[in-house]
């Protein structure tokens, strides 16, 4: 499991942490990668041209992934890096067995005209989608919608309470997630 962060941090995030302890645990290989922009800048989101660098940087660490002897790798993301990881597997199918998609952003925050789902109907790689209740980048009824554009399985795991943050904010954790989110992966892709 590669696992990669959103557009506001690092791969040292609290959600990012729990989640590979927690696959870790089940047997999973993880690997948390920051993407490239962030090793570039330690702050600030990305810039629009880093988007393709960064889907490059996906590849990379999939392609480290088989080198260590992983048969199956997959791909997940918090918010941007799990958009970069959806574009990336639309582009080339065989990259992830599967995806985890951790609040999706399928909108920018009070701007639902402005979907992000162009490449979604190329995607052909299984997805569980985990979606915060209060994520104003996209409500749960909006992320259904949009799941039905993907051709692929897909599952959607509804957080109650939860923002973009999925509850985890700062060093605080919010308690369970993770085993929520893990026997759900581990269930939508035996």
């Amino acid at each position: 499991m590669v696992l990669t962060h959103g557009a506001g941090s690092n791969s040292n995030t609290s959600l990012l942490i729990e989640l590979a302890e927690s696959f870790a645990g089940t047997g999973f290989t993880v690997l948390r990668c920051d993407l490239p922009f962030r090793q570039n800048r330690p702050f600030g989101p990305p810039r629009p041209g880093d988007a393709e660098r960064d889907r490059e940087g996906l590849r990379n660490a999939t392609s480290a992934m088989r080198k260590l002897g992983c048969e199956q790798v997959f791909l997940g993301g918090h918010s941007y890096g799990g958009r970069q990881a959806t574009m990336l597997c639309a582009e080339q199918q065989d990259v992830a067995a599967g995806l985890l998609l951790l609040s999706y952003p399928l909108h920018p925050p009070r701007k639902p005209e402005q979907l992000r789902v162009q490449h979604l109907p190329g995607l052909q790689v299984a997805a569980l989608f985990v979606h915060g209740t209060r994520d104003p980048f996209g409500s749960v009824e909006e992320m259904e919608a949009a799941l039905k554009m993907i051709p692929a399985r897909t599952q959607l795991l509804v957080v109650d309470g939860a923002g973009h943050d999925l509850g985890f904010r700062g060093k605080s954790v919010r308690e369970g997630l993770a085993g929520e989110v893990v026997p759900a992966f581990t269930g939508f892709f035996r």
